[in-house]
């Protein structure tokens, strides 16, 4: 299992490209629409093949069911909600009440583990889990920013299990786990400012 990407949740998807922009000080490039699920992104390129996400609801989508990343029931200022992994074992992988669903954006191609209702795994304890069908996935195809990841947080009531469960499959020093209660993530990403934290 690898750190894929890093998904930030927002009202609006120019709301949260703002206040991404802004922290970071390095401009977001054009994501794309998600039609299966009602949602629209724009993305910044990280070191070391990874990259983050700004997602929201798309208003001139109609969508069938449940929106992923718990965007249905999302409110308030944008932040950080979500990681991504891509699996190896992608069915293996598929916990948490994830269910396979194969996805489409312009010439990207993946399998993405949604649950039924579009909450999060563990409310958002537990990576998301998808893989890719591409040879340059947006990881891999975004132009350098000057950003790093240098430490992902994951504070969950379940951190010690969470941290079990994934031992010898996710072995990425820059990803931690710590107990508490609510859930919350948090990166500190090294910017062309400095040190910033979402």
């Amino acid at each position: 299992m690898r750190l894929d990407h890093l998904a930030i949740a927002a009202e609006t998807l120019d709301e949260g490209a703002v206040w991404l922009e802004d922290l970071l000080g390095v401009p977001l490039q054009p994501g794309g629409k998600h039609a299966r699920f009602g949602t629209h992104n724009r993305l910044l390129g990280l070191d070391d093949g990874l990259y983050l996400e700004v997602i929201a609801r798309d208003p001139e989508a109609e969508v069938a069911g449940p929106r992923w990343f718990d965007l249905d029931r999302f409110s308030g200022p944008p932040r950080l909600v979500n990681w991504i992994c891509e699996a190896e074992d992608f069915h293996a992988a598929l916990r948490h009440g994830m269910r396979h669903v194969p996805m489409q954006r312009g010439d990207l191609r993946w399998d993405m583990g949604v649950p039924e209702d579009g909450s999060l795994p563990l409310g958002g304890g537990y990576p998301t889990v998808l893989h890719w069908h591409s040879d340059t996935p947006p990881g891999r195809a975004l132009p350098a920013s000057g950003c790093a990841l240098r430490q992902l947080t994951i504070l969950h009531p379940l951190a010690d299990a969470i941290s079990a469960e994934l031992t010898g499959h996710l072995q990425d020093p820059r990803v931690t786990f710590e107990a508490g209660d609510p859930i919350k993530l948090t990166a500190q990403i090294d910017t062309p400012r400095g040190l910033v934290t979402l």
